[in-house]
């Protein structure tokens, strides 16, 4: 048997949750053919892998990646830290279905201006990354504030029930489209006025198919459980999976309280199928929110569009030079983009280590002077948190971002490495992996990943992209309800 592709000599770290193991592995047609003893065999191209780890292809479960992978489909960022896959729509944010009357509210603007909105039914959407073929394979959820911007003309107060009907009709459309579920991103102004009531009855549209349910909190900080319970609440009454989105302890005032969100999280996961995602750094990044402003901690703006010369400069400063404070200063900077030095690292940590959690970068590609999630979340869990602080062992680090995310959103045959999956495959040295970006320096690409396979196809070696597009739209696979494992 000839193969297209022969990677020789790995330690296959398949995803599982199980330690690494050597192995020959060869590729045709786009999937994993064989995983053994291949010395005798012959391919079209052969890798020498000795001394690297083969682990499936990263999933990066939280990414606002929505309108970039068709307007820029080579995906460097996520490709050159060995993502194959992204799921996008997260926070209640998503390109479709999405017909606007005007610019985009706070934080749709996240995913570009205006004219990037032009999908106004999910199908268009999916048609458009088919076409697009983006460097890595797309998943996609869809956004309340979304729905909402479609048929509300106030988003600061609840649906009606017309509109709720409405709104309930696009997502059922959506789903039967193969959307993976529904995202709210309920802190958000734009989103914050909306009763639960209002969430629980789009949730419904999501029992009949088995979908998902992630959740932006209504709070991250002081009133953080009672967000949680609500989380959970919605879910229970759709019965959908629930994932908590970049859990967190946010705000000084909420330091060292990730043993009470954890706590919650494993009562829920008792009877329910819950889970997180979480990025592996001490700060977010969104738009500027007022509601944030502090003094507590250090904020760097990142964009403004009324004044583009304060990116990167830190908000204090900014306030200082002229003479304001910082509210005030903030007010006029917005619309403008943050990073909020506002997390606890052992509260990071904690979070990150727990079994119910996985790796997503929340990076945000439209930035011009992104968060280093958007380029290093991947390598960091490997070579940071797993090797140089042994938070975890390796295979885990992997099973975080590969065979528990593919699980968790339904991704049928990926995120394991097992003979007849799809070929989605990141080569690396376990010894040199290490995130490059910083705040100072955030699109840097990281060290020692040395090949990435998209759908069998080798897309990048050697820390170069080589121009190959094989990514492919993913849709729902089944009920997701069957990835979840009760504690």
């Amino acid at each position: 048997m000839k193969y297209d592709t022969l990677i020789r000599q790995a330690l296959v770290i398949d995803g599982s949750n199980t330690p690494g193991y050597p192995a020959d592995v060869g590729l045709r047609d786009g999937r994993i053919a064989t995983i053994g003893d291949l010395s005798t065999a012959a391919a079209e191209q052969e890798i020498d892998a000795a001394g690297r780890v083969l682990a499936p292809g990263f999933i990066d479960v939280h990414t606002h990646d929505d309108t970039v992978v068709i307007r820029y489909p080579q995906m460097l960022p996520k490709l050159s830290q060995g993502v194959t896959t992204v799921i996008v729509g997260n926070c209640g944010i998503s390109a479709s279905p999405v017909s606007l009357q005007r610019d985009p509210p706070d934080p749709m603007n996240l995913l570009g201006q205006r004219e990037a909105f032009v999908y106004p039914r999910f199908a268009d959407y999916r048609a458009a990354v088919q076409s697009a073929h983006p460097a890595v394979n797309v998943a996609a959820l869809i956004g309340h504030t979304a729905l909402r911007s479609n048929h509300m003309d106030d988003l600061h107060r609840t649906a009606t029930p017309a509109e709720i009907a409405a709104m309930r009709v696009q997502l059922q459309e959506s789903l039967a489209a193969g959307a993976l579920g529904l995202s709210t991103g309920l802190a958000y102004a734009s989103a914050f006025n909306a009763e639960t009531d209002e969430v629980m009855q789009l949730s419904e549209e999501l029992t009949a198919f088995g979908a998902v349910y992630t959740t932006h909190l209504r709070s991250e900080f002081e009133p953080v459980l009672e967000a949680m319970d609500e989380a959970f609440q919605i879910g229970r009454h759709a019965q959908a999976p629930v994932i908590i989105s970049h859990l967190k302890c946010a705000g000084a005032g909420n330091w060292g309280r990730s043993p009470q969100l954890l706590a919650s999280l494993e009562r829920a996961a008792k009877t329910h199928p819950v889970g997180c995602d979480c990025y592996p750094y001490a700060a977010s990044s969104s738009t500027l929110d007022l509601k944030q402003v502090t003094d507590a901690f250090r904020i760097t703006i990142t964009w403004s569009t009324p004044h583009p010369d304060m990116g990167g400069r830190d908000l204090q400063a900014i306030a200082g030079d002229w003479n304001v404070s910082l509210m005030e200063a903030a007010r006029r900077l917005q619309p403008a983009g943050a990073v909020y030095y506002g997390m606890d690292e052992a509260d990071v940590r904690r979070i990150l280590a727990h079994p119910l959690s996985m790796v997503g970068s929340d990076g945000l590609p439209e930035d011009p002077f992104p968060h280093p999630r958007l380029w290093g979340a991947f390598p960091r869990v490997l070579g940071h948190f797993s090797r140089d602080v042994g938070l975890f062992p390796l295979h885990t680090a992997v099973h975080k971002m590969t065979g528990l995310s593919a699980a968790r959103f339904g991704l049928a045959q990926r995120g394991e490495i097992r003979e007849g999956y799809w070929a989605d495959l990141v080569l690396f040295d376990p010894l040199r992996v290490r995130d490059v970006a910083d705040f100072k320096e955030p699109q840097r690409a990281a060290e020692g990943i040395d090949g990435v396979w998209v759908n069998g196809v080798l897309s990048y070696r050697d820390g170069q992209a080589n121009g190959q597009r094989p990514g492919r739209f993913l849709a729902r696979s089944g009920d997701l309800r069957g990835g979840f494992s009760y504690l």
